[in-house]
């Protein structure tokens, strides 16, 4: 069992409260215990993020850099280890869960090489005895907001960056998946200097606005619920600070006639069921034309009907279960209301009869694309079949939602490709690609409600965690 703390000023400290941790797919096994935290656990981490500032920020780029190095070393070292807990805490199987961790790792070693990178350029002056340049300064003491989806890559794409270009960092895990966040944090935090990297836990209501509040924190990184993401918004605006925001999605596939169908059958159950579906960037609507929709409709099905749910820790399966039962009952809740209102089910359609917060792969047919169920983001394991009668109206449904984050379409001609992305109101799309697994040194993001008009990771992550500087230097 872990015993999780959290972590400031380099010291790992106990809150007043703790509360047990349950596995989603064996609900009677205690994972572990975690903080209850208060305000005050925040006040305490942010005041030694902030006395560790000015020596971090001194350090310089490439020097930070370096350490990152060293912190990627050490993740990669525990792949197995850190893969383990997150399976067991929040259900992802363990394939996946690997994968993630070594991901983790990785975006640690891509941030400690850009330590050598150019962060300013020269800018000619009118005086040609001046010299005039730009350079990029760190914020401060910056807030970080994490989902409980992917515990190990979402924390490390935000600190990375935010370490690297001199920022120092409170982060605040979501509570369930707050054991693999502490020990992740736990096994990096002696590379850097006390305070550099603070973790503190607890309840998101109670100790997410004072970190968002607090006046010495210069910026937020959020990733979570658009609800959550609009309120941090307007605090942050508030106080006149930074905020960044990735929040839900609602991601289509477009098939075209001339698909590889085989491929896209394979992509889009990968999109859709991978992690139990509880993706942002997951595959929730498949927007197929014309007259291949019963022959893709009929044969994603059948993939699905292959794929093994059960126990996250086996090598075999294919669907965990969803992270807790709120989010099980939340899921089963927009099956039914399909149900209710008459979309033919083509396959699952209620949960799986064990112990676990399971739900069955689903598969609703001939949906109505004005429905909650092809409107609203149900962060699991649920695809809305959708038709289309040609690639203007695929692309009029594929825009007809808030959300704005990724899509993909399958197609054989670059014609076709090329109109879609220049059409689709999305930050991100793939070309016979699924929706979800956009590449760490890509930039990620996307328009309407999914994101605040920022992007993460990739070059782009130094736009939101630097000043810019101009200075102009003219010899006496």
């Amino acid at each position: 069992m872990t015993q999780a703390s959290n972590i400031i000023g380099g010291q790992e400290v106990g809150a007043s409260q703790s509360l047990e941790v349950f596995s989603p797919s064996r609900p009677d096994e205690v994972v572990g215990r975690i903080p209850h935290s208060q305000p005050k656990d925040i006040e305490a981490a942010v005041a030694a993020a902030e006395a560790a500032q000015r020596p971090w920020r001194n350090m310089g780029l490439m020097g930070r850099g370096q350490l990152l190095f060293s912190a990627s070393a050490i993740v990669e070292a525990h792949v197995d280890e850190l893969a383990e807990l997150a399976s067991r805490e929040m259900g992802k199987p363990i394939g996946e869960a690997k994968g993630e961790a070594q991901r983790a790792a990785a975006i640690l070693r891509y941030f400690g090489g850009e330590g050598a990178h150019a962060i300013g350029e020269v800018i000619p002056a009118a005086n040609p005895g001046t010299l005039q340049y730009t350079t990029r300064e760190p914020l401060g003491v910056v807030g970080i907001i994490t989902p409980w989806n992917f515990p190990l890559a979402i924390p490390m794409w935000k600190v990375a960056p935010a370490l690297l270009y001199g920022n120092t960092v409170v982060l605040k895990p979501a509570e369930l998946s707050s054991l693999t966040a502490y020990r992740l944090c736990a096994l990096i935090q002696g590379v850097f200097a006390p305070g550099v990297l603070n973790l503190v836990i607890g309840s998101g209501g109670k100790i997410g606005p004072a970190l968002v509040q607090h006046p010495a924190v210069r910026g937020i990184s959020f990733t979570g619920s658009t609800r959550v993401g609009r309120d941090i918004a307007h605090q942050a605006t508030e106080r006149g600070i930074k905020y960044q925001l990735e929040m839900g999605g609602k991601n289509p596939v477009i098939v075209a006639e001339d698909a590889d169908l085989d491929r896209a059958v394979e992509l889009t159950v990968s999109g859709a069921m991978r992690s139990a579906g509880q993706k942002c960037t997951a595959t929730s609507r498949v927007i197929v034309l014309g007259s291949i929709h019963k022959a893709f409709c009929d044969a994603l099905t059948q993939r699905v009907r292959q794929l093994v749910v059960g126990d996250p820790l086996s090598a075999n399966t294919y669907v965990g279960p969803v992270v807790s039962a709120a989010q099980q009952q939340q899921v089963l809740r927009f099956i039914e209301n399909a149900r209710q209102a008459g979309y033919p089910v083509a396959v699952g359609g209620d949960r799986l009869d064990r112990a676990g917060y399971f739900v069955r792969p689903t598969i609703f047919d001939a949906v109505d694309p004005n429905s909650e169920l092809a409107q609203e983001e149900i962060f699991g394991p649920v695809i809305a079949m959708v038709a289309a009668s040609n690639l203007d109206e695929a692309v009029e449904i594929a825009n007809g939602v808030r959300y704005g984050l990724s899509a993909s379409v399958f197609t054989q001609s670059l014609k076709t490709a090329l109109r879609v992305v220049n059409d689709l109101e999305v930050g991100m799309v793939r070309v016979n690609e699924e929706t979800a697994g956009v590449e760490y040194q890509a930039p990620f993001g996307g328009v309407k409600e999914s994101s605040s008009h920022s992007r993460e990771q990739g070059r782009a992550a130094i736009e939101f965690y630097t000043e810019t500087k101009t200075v102009a230097i003219r010899p006496m």
